[in-house]
């Protein structure tokens, strides 16, 4: 079994063929857990041997510990649901049967999953969690590993200071333990909070023990490293020296045999903006096409985003103003992308992981989130899917009415044109709860009566009544157009008015996709007769 090993570290290759024992099981998956290293292509079919052969030996922590290898390996791959349901089993076997060693290992990888769901408070717990059930008999690099994690999550929750007493620490273990490649790792962390948190001088001292750490041993620089040390130069105004360091970093990163296709989008960001500041626009222009042709064949969103930021500055810096605010704008919305596509995936993950564990009755919270629309929290395009064919399939006729409203704000674009797509999205938070409003008053003054309110898309929504006779599901519908009209805008948009056009369908013998459709016809009729308006089709 190939892993790449921590910087600094010679690479161990071990066969699967030739690992026969329990004791080089555990070697290899000591190594692997240790190094943390980025696992190349084809090992999850390694770690699925290793897990096979203990297996065979009956040995279940073994078992388990390499399934947990094999979550950290599908995690980094993106298949995230598939990673969240193996750590919490692998959690619950070891907390029921007092497994200690795979207690600690299992917190520490379900801190990284909370921290990538934007879920601190859990993130922090699990790595407290992780170096309370680490062993007096683990290996003093695993140790400091798991005391790094812990003063991580201190500085990304706020607490800097004991973030650097966790981040002395597990340096003074690595000390102990004579590890400086596990001490050069804690001090580049450290430096890199510092900073994060704007302490450019700090950093700058930790990296100068960092590097004479380095050529006492005999230790390379990795790219990470030097990315740091990129990034340190630049928060101290040394542009020069943070190209120089940032070059560095992209060579080192190419140099490697296997490297982390993910990682050079930043590097180059790194470089792109140190060549910004020392006024080489050309030279920058090309770093930030690199950059965005690897995200754009790697589906790299994060980075892309950043290099969207990116390229709005540099397009201030050479005076191509009008250039500038158009990439600003891409910048936003791929922005907004990213959190949205981040929050589905932060629902998923939630959902996978409650369907394995003790709180399966919070399942239902996370189904319904999956089912909203993060901005407004209205229901999404999936619940009606879900939802439109089953209320049509369960019959239409006088006794139980189906109406469905599709409704569109009217001259949207001038309020993100004119204004922001913050103010816009703003509106859409006030419209979405002048909706949800009214559709709660209803329901509520009729036990005959049900309803709910969906966003489409952009600054489509849908509101579904039933039980309700069509007339007056028209002067309802009517009612909610004037509250929107009537609301008062001007703190958010100014002189502009904010109002919505109305298109109604009375459901016969129809689909979701005809119903929806004469709801949209009768849309595009209010939209014709000059907007503010409700049409109902037929």
């Amino acid at each position: 079994m190939t892993t790449s090993p921590a910087p600094g570290c010679p690479a161990t290759t071990t066969s699967t063929d030739d690992v026969r024992s329990a004791a080089e099981l555990d070697r290899v998956l000591a190594q692997i857990e240790e190094t943390r290293g980025v696992l190349v292509e084809g090992s999850l079919d390694e770690v699925a041997q290793i897990e096979r052969r203990a297996e065979d030996l009956g040995d279940v922590e073994l078992q388990w510990r390499a399934r947990l290898v094999r979550a950290d390996i599908l995690e980094r791959q993106g298949q995230l649901d598939e990673a969240a349901k193996l750590l919490w089993q692998a959690n619950e076997f070891a907390l029921s049967h007092g497994r200690r060693r795979l207690l600690a290992r299992s917190h520490f990888l379900l801190a990284r999953t909370h921290r990538d769901l934007g879920d601190m408070p859990s993130y922090l717990e699990h790595t407290v969690d992780a170096v309370e059930n680490l062993a007096d008999e683990d290996p003093a690099a695993l140790r400091a590993l798991y005391v790094t994690r812990l003063a991580d999550a201190l500085a990304e929750s706020g607490s800097l200071d004991a973030a650097r007493v966790r981040y002395r620490q597990a340096e003074d273990i690595a000390v102990d333990a004579g590890d400086s490649t596990r001490r050069v790792l804690t001090l580049n962390n450290l430096a890199y909070v510092e900073y994060l948190n704007g302490e450019p001088e700090r950093a700058q001292v930790a990296m100068d023990r960092l590097r004479r750490i380095c050529t006492e041993e005999g230790i390379p620089l990795d790219a990470h490293t030097l990315d740091t040390i990129a990034c340190i130069e630049l928060a101290l105004g040394r542009h020069a020296d943070a190209k120089h360091s940032a070059r560095a970093s992209i060579e080192v990163h190419r140099s490697v045999d296997v490297p982390e296709v993910s990682g050079l989008p930043e590097l180059l960001l790194t470089l792109a903006v140190a060549q910004r500041h020392l006024g080489e626009h050309a030279a920058a222009q090309e770093s930030l096409d690199e950059a965005r042709s690897l995200c754009e064949q790697h589906g790299l969103a994060s980075a892309r985003v950043q290099v969207d930021e990116q390229q709005a500055e540099l397009f201030a810096a050479t005076g191509r103003f009008e250039e500038a605010f158009e990439a600003h704008k891409a910048f936003h919305r791929a922005e907004r992308a990213l959190m949205s596509q981040q929050r589905e995936a932060q629902a998923r993950v939630r959902q996978a992981m409650f369907e394995t564990s003790e709180a399966r009755q919070q399942a239902d919270q996370f189904r319904d989130q999956a089912r909203r629309d993060p901005l407004t929290g209205l229901y999404n395009r999936r619940y009606v899917n879900e939802s439109l064919p089953s209320l049509l399939a369960g019959g239409t006729g006088e006794d139980v009415p189906i109406v469905a409203a599709l409704l569109d704000l009217d001259h949207f674009k001038r309020v993100n044109d004119t204004r922001s797509h913050q103010t816009g999205d703003e509106v859409l938070e006030v419209v979405a709860r002048i909706f949800s409003a009214t559709v709660t008053e209803l329901v509520s003054s009729s036990a005959s009566t049900n309803a709910f309110a969906a966003r489409m898309g952009g600054e489509e929504f849908l509101v579904v009544l039933t039980g309700l006779p069509p007339r007056d599901a028209q002067v309802h519908l009517e009612r909610l157009r004037r509250r929107v009209a009537e609301h008062d805008w001007e703190p958010l948009t100014g002189d502009l008015p904010v109002t919505v056009s109305i298109g109604v369908a009375v459901a016969g013998r129809d689909t979701q996709s005809t119903l929806l459709r004469r709801a949209d016809d009768a849309l595009y009729e209010a939209k014709r007769a000059g907007r503010n308006t409700v049409r109902r089709a037929d």
